[in-house]
């Protein structure tokens, strides 16, 4: 038993492998990602990307489904996009935000006087509005590490999470 899946590049969008890096170009622009891995074979031909291999084992074939899955996000990146909101919740302090290059500055949280920063990563689009943060791009890992960095940077240490539910929450992923 081997494990083969194809996934069908979409019209207006062009890949191909440079030895074992899959280039990916869309409207939206370029996304390349090394798809090397012992016993995975991955073509390019006739308009659609095939990953296989002739192992048995389990990380091998595992491996398979997570390259395809990797795929369709390049695919669905460089042809849509990828918007993730964020929403900035408080109760007593309102937390205030500003954007300084490629980090957000999360100014009066809890109060605090020093004010707290999150990393922005390359290639991420950030908007601030009154409450709500927009992260716009097209590689989805960027954009989920962006937002995590977010999350992070407003986290609540030795409180009691119910009675201080003040932070920036992941609202909408799209």
């Amino acid at each position: 038993m081997s494990a083969i899946r194809t996934v069908k590049i979409p019209d207006g969008v062009k890949a191909h492998l440079d030895g074992m890096q899959l280039r990916v170009t869309g409207p939206k622009g370029q996304l390349s990602r090394n798809v090397r891995f012992p016993q995975v074979t991955v073509t390019c031909d006739n308009g659609e990307v095939i990953i296989s291999t002739e192992s048995k084992r389990k990380e091998i074939t595992a491996m398979v489904g997570t390259l395809e899955a990797h795929t369709k996000n390049m695919f669905r990146g460089v042809s849509e996009g990828f918007e993730y909101r964020m929403k900035v919740v408080y109760s007593h302090f309102p937390i205030q935000l500003k954007l300084q290059g490629n980090k957000l500055e999360i100014a009066n949280f809890l109060g605090e006087k020093k004010a707290r920063y999150a990393r922005i990563e390359a290639g991420v689009t950030a908007k601030v509005a009154n409450d709500e943060v927009v992260l716009i791009g097209i590689d989805r890992e960027l954009v989920g590490t962006s937002a995590a960095n977010i999350e992070h940077a407003t986290h609540i240490r030795n409180r009691d999470p119910r009675v201080f539910q003040d932070g920036i929450y992941m609202v909408q992923r799209g």
